[in-house]
């Protein structure tokens, strides 16, 4: 097998009601994917449903995002169960569902000799924020730290500065939406992902050849486009509003989940992946079921 497929989740492979936006949302056929504190909470259409399931039956396909293992254990996603899966922004590599202690000892050996702190980050974090703005303060997996915060009560002037402050102790700061990051810039979604590639070639699944496909719509993605033989991202999000580009960078025409479908298009073009009618297919008998 020639080929490897790692995608990002929230507003790549999945959106929100406010993602879509109201007038998608009431327009396009979708399939709730996930349930939070008993409400739908993440989407997909029927159509890219259809194309995941199809794509993960023909090629490894890693799921890649930054959410820890909990929050990506509440999405029901079309095509799983995923052999390797990558969480907390590439701090856990999930092999069939469960943590790889192994990765994740490696993870904190480089955090600590790589930079600040959890606690210092923090420390400083909430010198500079107030319950004017920002809503909550998380911490992920003992790894991380997020902001949810209200975007148009933010200061102009945080995130720069918080950026810069981050960077100069070893962490880096960016903004999805509603949520403003800061992680350590030792735990990427790349590395994680070059671990699983050689597991799997190592293993024998894929070739020593076998290219990289990826896909991404934030700042948090974009070591993981760069890396990529082939990389994708949705006009929408972090890295369109930074107008960010790499060489050979494909970027969707439509938006929202529209551009989900138009990804998963693209995969299945460029990944030679045989039609869903074709009788021997294992998913001609198994899409639609999700």
């Amino acid at each position: 097998m020639s080929v490897l497929v790692a995608t990002d989740l929230d507003r790549t492979m999945i959106y929100s009601q406010p993602a879509m936006g109201e007038a998608q949302f009431a327009a396009l056929d979708t399939v709730c994917v996930e349930i939070y504190r008993d409400a739908p909470l993440s989407y997909m259409t029927t159509t890219a449903v259809q194309l995941l399931a199809h794509l993960a039956d023909e090629v490894p396909v890693i799921p890649t995002t930054t959410r820890t293992p909990d929050q990506y254990e509440r999405i029901a996603l079309p095509g799983g169960p995923f052999r390797f899966a990558v969480a907390s922004n590439g701090g856990r590599i999930l092999v069939d569902g469960a943590d790889d202690p192994v990765w994740r000892h490696q993870i904190e050996r480089v955090v600590s000799a790589s930079g600040a702190g959890l606690d210092e980050v923090l420390t400083e974090l909430r010198t500079r924020i107030d319950d004017s703005w920002v809503k909550s303060l998380r911490i992920a997996d003992d790894l991380f730290c997020y902001l949810v915060v209200e975007p148009a009560a933010q200061p102009h002037e945080f995130l720069p500065a918080w950026q810069d402050w981050c960077a100069a102790h070893g962490w880096t700061a960016s903004q999805q939406g509603r949520k403003i990051y800061a992680t350590p810039r030792s735990v990427t979604k790349s590395a994680a992902i070059a671990e699983v590639r050689r597991r799997l070639v190592d293993d024998g699944t894929i070739g020593t050849d076998a290219q990289l496909y990826a896909a991404g719509d934030g700042w948090l993605d974009a070591d993981l486009l760069e890396i990529a033989d082939h990389a994708i991202r949705p006009r929408h999000g972090e890295l369109e509003l930074l107008g960010w580009t790499t060489p050979g960078l494909t970027v969707t025409a439509e938006t929202g989940a529209l551009a989900g479908v138009e990804i998963l298009e693209w995969l299945h073009a460029r990944c030679s992946v045989r039609p869903a009618s074709d009788p021997a297919h294992p998913s001609a008998r198994a899409v639609g079921t999700s």
